[in-house]
């Protein structure tokens, strides 16, 4: 699908609203929202612009070397920020604040850093369709006066991956990712070892070719929610169940489920809220 006029003219707002701003840091997760952000602000601030990466065991080490090659395709200043998430005890305990805690501490951190280099705005890259999720982070935006270039043009989350696309990068149909804390259900205490876990299990997906999908956490089942049909009935053959089971034991699981109604954003928050 082309990238239209309407589109275009969309994309333009934001390069109209980013440089209105002296500098600008982003809160760059290497996904495809941040993605388009810093790639517009490289486009009209240039030097101006400073990428910064939170980093702590929340955060698969994957997603953070996809960070780093898609700001060095950039050219862009970039800084992988370790925050102190698993240091905190109310964000440890895993209520349903958890987001909303989290989030405040990470943009604590990024707007630290940014202010020690001189830029004293920090943004990050909620699009139009994130107004549908629960999404207690962007409360935590708005308090901390984040901004949100993205949503102040309204743009979809099709249409930033449409201009991502455009711009040859490619993650631009990557899969939404969430931190690792949200494959735990509710009130269940957070640990390093329980975190490593579930990315490890993940990788094992990733690297047979289950794109999407995640392994929510119940003690040591591994509840696997698969993206499409044809991966749900590709893990039921017998090599790949084998595998799949094989790995998600190394993992450190003891038992492999596989939910037969596939991946469910938020499928551990409220029926019809969105995971963070």
């Amino acid at each position: 699908m082309p990238v239209t006029p309407e589109l275009t003219a969309k994309y333009n707002q934001l390069k109209a609203r980013i440089a209105s701003l002296p500098s600008l840091a982003v809160a760059f997760s290497g996904g495809v929202d941040s993605t388009l952000l810093l790639a517009a602000a490289v486009e009209v601030l240039g030097n101006r612009t400073l990428a910064l990466t939170a980093d702590s065991p929340l955060h698969p080490a994957r997603e953070t070397r996809a960070a780093v090659d898609i700001a060095g395709r950039l050219q862009v200043r970039h800084i992988v920020v370790r925050t102190e998430e698993m240091k905190q005890p109310d964000f440890l305990a895993n209520t349903r604040d958890r987001c909303y805690i989290c989030k405040k501490m990470i943009f604590r951190d990024l707007m630290s850093q940014a202010e020690a280099r001189g830029i004293h705005h920090l943004a990050h890259g909620v699009n139009q369709d994130d107004l549908s999720d629960y999404r207690p982070g962007l409360k935590a935006a708005k308090e901390m006066r984040v901004l949100a270039p993205l949503l102040d043009v309204r743009l979809t989350k099709a249409e930033v991956r449409l201009l991502v696309k455009a711009q040859g990068l490619p993650n631009w149909n990557r899969p939404a990712m969430a931190c690792l804390a949200s494959r735990i259900p509710y009130d269940t205490a957070l640990t390093r070892e329980m975190l490593a876990r579930v990315e490890a299990a993940e990788d094992v997906l990733d690297d047979l070719g289950f794109s999407g999908g995640r392994v929510r956490c119940h003690g040591d089942v591994a509840r696997l929610e698969l993206s499409s049909e044809a991966d749900m009935t590709r893990a039921l053959s017998h090599a790949e169940r084998h595998r799949l089971v094989q790995g998600l034991k190394a993992a450190g699981f003891l038992y492999v489920a596989l939910d037969l109604e596939g991946y469910r954003q938020g499928s551990l928050n409220d029926p019809l809220a969105g995971d963070e």
